[in-house]
């Protein structure tokens, strides 16, 4: 439904993000009866933002009263099952950024300085989504999102070593998001879609605007898959 936009320049202290086809600014707005806030546009380390600076908008939402998060992202499937164009439930993830957004001293007002990270994305929520995927008739697949800093894309060698490790695709965002939204309690999905097949034995150069392209067009399947799962969750 119709949004009332705010961009991130009119926000003090909040961070810009420079990526092409991330729009900069947060959207309130409604999704049938539920309210939602919408951030078209995060920040990343290899803009030269901060862990923290980088969780600048899940914090925010947080403090604003946000209790269920929906983290999206395009990234390079590296599971040889998974295809091109299709979407996956984020089931774990592993952070191999070599950031940490609770690095420093605990705001114990925000959560505990060790948060548990054993169940990070929300089971009700991920059982909600299949369900909803199902009814659809959207196939889902499932697996490890592994969380790198970029902007460098991946190489053969490291393809291979994060595959081995038990990763399903790879991207630059979300894990730290992720982080700080467990350490503040927020019931977290995250979703990825996949723009891109990384096959360490035959790997195929692949631009920006291939993705960005593809994103578009998978993007189209998971705001159907939104749209219905949105209201549930305000139930």
């Amino acid at each position: 439904q119709e949004a009332t936009p705010m961009p991130y320049t009119e926000i003090p202290g909040f961070p810009q993000s420079t990526v092409q086809s991330h729009a900069g600014r947060l959207l309130l707005g409604n999704v049938s009866t539920a309210p939602v806030l919408v951030l078209q546009g995060r920040f990343h380390v290899y803009e030269g933002h901060t862990a923290p600076e980088v969780c600048t908008g899940v914090r925010l939402a947080a403090l604003l009263g946000v209790k269920n998060l929906i983290l999206t992202n395009a990234a390079g499937a590296i599971n040889p099952l998974f295809a091109t164009g299709g979407i996956m439930l984020i089931t774990d993830h592993m952070n191999m950024s070599g950031h940490n957004p609770l690095r420093g001293p605990n705001n114990d007002q925000w959560g505990p300085r060790f948060p548990d990270m054993s169940q990070v994305y929300s089971p009700d929520m991920q059982n909600l989504v299949l369900n909803c995927a199902g009814h659809l008739g959207l196939r889902l697949e499932r697996g490890v999102y592994v969380g790198v800093q970029g902007p460098s894309l991946e190489t053969p060698a490291e393809t291979r070593a994060y595959r081995r490790l038990g990763g399903d695709a790879i991207g630059m965002s979300t894990v730290l998001e992720a982080i700080a939204a467990k350490h503040m309690g927020l019931n977290i999905l995250g979703l990825s879609c996949l723009t891109n097949k990384n096959l360490p034995d035959c790997m195929q150069e692949t631009s920006v605007e291939e993705i960005i392209a593809r994103a578009e067009a998978t993007g189209r399947e998971l705001g159907r898959l939104l749209d219905v799962i949105v209201p549930w969750l305000e139930g």
